[in-house]
């Protein structure tokens, strides 16, 4: 079974990539996030064309996440229990199924804009509900994993140069803690290998040419329950689909299981 989790930032702009990614990967099941599209506009017919049924949770803003499914899609949730609003508003962060016996969960989440800000702990506590979720699901037989855009690098060698964020979000201690608070639940991170270079970089600017100089982050993660970890036999960056005109500014991360 292949799945994968691709911030595909817009899945209007990027639809005829996505659907090309599709035919060409073949995952099983994909979990994508910043889909800036209402429900209403989220392109299913398309993706089931293609043999994908999918659960979507979106708002029309600037986020969104779905889960696509060729294997079976059963139990879809859309958000988080006890997830927090920003500025009284539930945002469309997560999305979650049962795909050919996986339970996923698609979460995109804040950004955090900068310390001390508002957003900044609104995703501090959002982090905190995330991870009420993976303490419920993570245990017994059943494989579970949590993939998206964390928007956390979980260590200094996951940035390009750590003296480029120094008093950013991103790297700060507290948002790091959330991330090993989550692996207390029973999850553990699935490390993809690079392909190019020494550090699979999953996000790269499109200011400033930071792709081709690979100025990047590794900031889109997998968390998986020990079921889930048993079964992974590989784990990349595909970093190729970051290449070209009309690319997201980040590439999908892909990870085959046998089950």
């Amino acid at each position: 079974m292949r799945i994968a989790t691709w911030n595909i930032n817009s899945i209007t702009a990027r639809l005829p990539r996505l659907l090309g990614w599709l035919e060409s990967a073949e995952p099983d099941a994909v979990c994508l996030q910043e889909l800036k599209v209402s429900e209403e506009n989220f392109p299913a017919a398309e993706l089931r064309d293609l043999g994908y049924e999918s659960v979507a949770n979106a708002s029309g803003r600037w986020n969104g996440t779905a889960v696509l499914s060729r294997v079976g899609l059963e139990e879809p949730v859309k958000g988080l229990p006890d997830a927090p609003e920003f500025d009284g508003a539930a945002e469309a962060r997560a999305a979650a199924a049962v795909c050919g016996g996986v339970r996923l969960v698609s979460v995109y989440v804040p950004n955090g804009r900068e310390v001390g800000h508002a957003h900044y702990e609104y995703k501090l506590r959002w982090l905190e509900a995330l991870r009420a979720t993976a303490a419920e699901n993570a245990a017994g037989e059943r494989p579970f994993a949590i993939l998206g855009d964390f928007n956390i690098a979980p260590t200094d060698a996951d940035v390009w140069d750590i003296a480029a964020f120094d008093g950013a979000t991103h790297v700060t201690p507290a948002e790091r803690e959330q991330l090993h608070a989550l692996e207390k639940t029973g999850v553990t991170e699935v490390h993809p290998r690079a392909l190019k270079y020494d550090v699979a970089f999953t996000y790269w600017d499109y200011r400033q040419l930071c792709f081709p100089k690979n100025r990047g982050m590794r900031i889109d993660l997998v968390y998986g329950n020990p079921a889930f970890q048993a079964a992974v036999k590989d784990a990349y960056v595909d970093r190729e689909e970051r290449k070209g005109k009309g690319a997201s500014d980040h590439a999908p991360v892909v990870v085959d299981l046998e089950l």
